[in-house]
């Protein structure tokens, strides 16, 4: 097993059944997806900044940790 620590940042619009993910974007680290989600945050109806472990050779994912978040963001569902 091989996890990697992955940053990134999700911005969401708005609908009428609740916030929708739009693509998200990667970050170099931690304090990068803050600053990345915190400079999205006037254009967006919400974004949040995640860290994730991922394994490389599976692709599974474990919980994410949410590091920023702002506006409209749902809750994890975990």
């Amino acid at each position: 097993m091989s996890l990697v620590e992955k940053h990134i940042v999700v911005p969401y619009r708005r609908t009428k059944r609740g916030p929708v993910a739009e693509p998200m974007r990667p970050a170099s680290s931690a304090e990068s997806a803050r600053r990345i989600a915190a400079s999205m945050a006037s254009r967006c109806d919400g974004v949040a900044a995640y860290t994730v472990d991922v394994d490389e050779e599976t692709g599974q994912m474990n919980a994410p940790i949410v590091l920023s978040q702002f506006g409209d963001v749902p809750d994890l569902e975990v």
